[in-house]
């Protein structure tokens, strides 16, 4: 899997936030008050956060031993090819037939291992958000309530309601500045490489 982070969030993530105040009961001294609304890439919010980037390169970290036995595998796979390849007019049928059949195990290993480790990665990830971006929710919260915001709308689905809202309604990196403030985590040297782990590979064609 290579993406950058925001789009790993956004593939492991089904949270989404509608609306973050709920429009108050009208009352006398409420119904004539002009809504303000404002609109916020929630997810993309939560994987840009500090914490996030940070907790993002950790796991890619953790799973670095896991990528590195992967592409070892994968490698030896690759020179059995190429090994039967050479040889093919100095080997028997029999002997044709074993190789081949060692590099279809090998390959179908290599299949079940990278689809459990993808999995297993896609899992940290989703665990990953879920725990922050609660925290991240109740920072726009209050946010929205100190300025005064009637509606927050999440426009990180790809099927938001929202066909255009203004630059100035944006308040992403608003609630990002407003968290990395929050949490005193310090923005990380450099920004998280992109990469997970490679996806399950289909099984060789002889």
């Amino acid at each position: 899997m290579k993406r950058t982070l925001t789009l790993a969030v956004l593939a492991a993530s089904s949270l989404t936030i509608g609306a973050v105040a709920q429009t108050p009961v009208k009352s006398a001294s409420t119904a004539s008050a002009p809504s303000k609304i404002a609109v916020i890439a929630f997810q993309a919010a939560v994987a840009q956060t500090n914490e996030g980037q940070r907790d993002f390169a950790d796991l890619q970290q953790k799973f670095q031993p896991k990528r590195a036995q992967l592409k070892t595998l994968n490698d030896e796979i690759e020179a059995m090819k190429k090994q039967l390849q050479t040889q093919a007019s100095t080997l028997t049928s029999q002997q044709s037939a074993d190789k081949t059949r060692q590099i279809d195990e090998k390959t179908k290993q290599l299949q079940r291992e990278a689809q459990d480790a993808q999995s297993d990665f896609q899992q940290s990830v989703q665990d990953m958000y879920n725990g922050l971006a609660s925290k991240v929710y109740d920072v726009l919260n209050t946010y929205a309530k100190q300025h005064n915001y009637t509606l927050v709308v999440d426009v990180s689905q790809q099927q938001s309601p929202v066909l255009w809202a203004a630059d100035s309604t944006n308040i992403t990196k608003d609630i990002v500045a407003a968290y990395n403030a929050k949490s005193g985590v310090p923005a990380p040297a450099a920004p998280a490489q992109s990469g997970g782990l490679p996806s399950a590979p289909k099984p060789a064609s002889h």
